[in-house]
């Protein structure tokens, strides 16, 4: 996305109102005057003989442009709750880019829970856990997650992202290492960083490459690896079971993200260690509120020696207020309703083999997913916003993935499905998406012939 701004300069650079005045002898007088906003500054970047740090800023015009033309794909609001089907612009479309995999946000329970707890602890805590913001209501959640993880503690962070970095920067020094997979949540690497801790990326489940990691061990500190359960762009799974036979050669901790897979993966909806059959060998195991359990916040699950010593070492627990009550009550009930009706896992796996089934029908590629994350592999970004400009004008929400969040050239549309989704709305969604498929593979026959 590039242009010119109307009355900038070509590379969109323009400055605000208050920064445009130019000083120094003049024709008239020597009178200082003001250059109107609309006349740009040849060469402007410096700012008194120092680079003006908003430079960047004020240059950027690619969000500008999309939203110019009328393509911007992000940030669009929606006017409903996070059910199956929402209201954007006005009009309901189908829902098929939420992470609210059970359908647990609507549900009457979770909401009366909710607001059970605002009548009693009111909105807010105040505080951080550390201090003045830890409710017993705090202390029931993970009693409560522990008993459901078969994990002897669990630790409650206000959201997932600060519950990566909370725990990977309390656990790892300056001496340690940290092994990531390259396809990891963001939050693990920006985690990594924050602990000053040796951090290094394995290719994308090869096994053999973060075997070459782990023999490249001077002994001088700890090491850790960390993986995704559920890889959230391309639905794929990490090889836990390969990861684990690892551990009989040499010495590391192993961490798993699992905040798409909590209440989705497993038996009994325990997550991806479960659903491999190693919960034992996970020394950590993180996961979310914002997915199955129909809230906003994370935890990390350990032994409780290691929680106790993130408790009191996490800077992002320590120096963050704690969750509110509305939230916390919200995954206590959504734990009751996922131990109570496991009838909807097998909902939302039926609706997942449903769609990935026709989209490869179609002759759509879906990639490696084998969960309810179901890409659509496009490749080039005009593609990939074509198409999915194409569904949401027909009805249909997905969400574009482009670089840096994949690599060049492997952009995808990221749909995901919900229990509640009903077979009316997803055969809806197969024929729209089948429309679009074919009038988009017809232009580019067109374009290449025209060549």
């Amino acid at each position: 996305m590039c242009g010119r701004d109307p009355g900038g300069r070509a590379d969109g650079y323009r400055l605000s109102p208050s920064l445009e005045r130019e000083g120094g002898t003049t024709e008239n007088g020597g009178k200082e005057t003001r250059r109107p906003a609309e006349t740009p500054i040849p060469g402007w970047g410096v700012m008194q003989g120092h680079q003006d740090l908003f430079a960047k800023a004020f240059g950027y015009t690619r969000a500008r442009t999309a939203r110019a033309e009328g393509w911007y794909p992000y940030f669009r609001a929606i006017e409903s709750g996070a059910g199956a089907e929402v209201t954007i612009e006005g009009r309901r479309v189908i829902m098929i880019g939420s992470n609210n995999y059970l359908g647990l946000t609507q549900h009457p329970y979770v909401i009366e829970k909710a607001q059970k707890a605002i009548a009693e602890y009111g909105t807010g805590c105040t505080g951080s856990r550390f201090l003045n913001g830890n409710l017993a209501l705090h202390e029931e959640l993970e009693d409560r997650l522990a008993r459901f993880m078969d994990k002897p503690a669990c630790l409650v962070f206000s959201t997932g992202y600060q519950t990566n970095l909370g725990t990977i920067d309390a656990l790892a020094g300056r001496h340690d290492r940290v092994l990531t997979d390259s396809m990891n949540h963001a939050s693990i690497f920006d985690a990594s960083r924050l602990s000053f801790a040796k951090s290094h990326k394995f290719r994308h489940n090869d096994l053999t490459d973060l075997e070459r990691l782990l023999q490249d061990d001077d002994g001088s500190g700890g090491t850790l690896v960390v993986t995704d359960g559920v890889f959230s762009m391309e639905g794929d799974l990490a090889d836990l079971e390969g990861i684990v036979r690892l551990r009989r050669h040499y010495s590391f901790r192993l961490m798993i993200d699992d905040a798409h897979g909590v209440g989705v993966m497993g038996p009994r909806g325990r997550g991806t260690a479960e659903h491999f059959g190693v919960e034992d060998s996970a020394d950590l195991i993180m996961g979310t509120f914002s997915k199955s359990l129909a809230s906003i916040g994370g935890f990390i699950a350990a032994e409780p020696e290691v929680i106790d010593f993130v408790k009191h070492h996490s800077r992002a627990l320590i120096f963050s207020a704690s969750p509110p009550p509305s939230a916390v009550a919200a995954v206590i009930a959504a734990l009751d309703i996922i131990e109570a009706e496991p009838e909807r896992r097998r909902m939302l796996w039926e609706n997942v083999e449903k769609m990935r089934s026709g989209f490869q029908e179609i002759g759509l590629d879906t990639g490696p997913s084998v969960t309810p994350v179901i890409p659509l592999l496009i490749g080039e970004e005009e593609d990939t916003f074509y198409f999915w400009n194409a569904l949401f004008e027909a009805g249909i929400f997905t969400n574009p993935i482009v670089p840096p969040a994949v690599p060049p050239g492997r952009c995808l549309l990221r749909t995901s499905y919900m229990a509640t989704h009903t077979p009316e709305m997803l055969d809806h969604v197969l024929e729209v998406v089948a429309a679009v498929a074919e009038h988009a593979s017809a232009s580019r026959a067109t374009a290449a012939s025209a060549r």
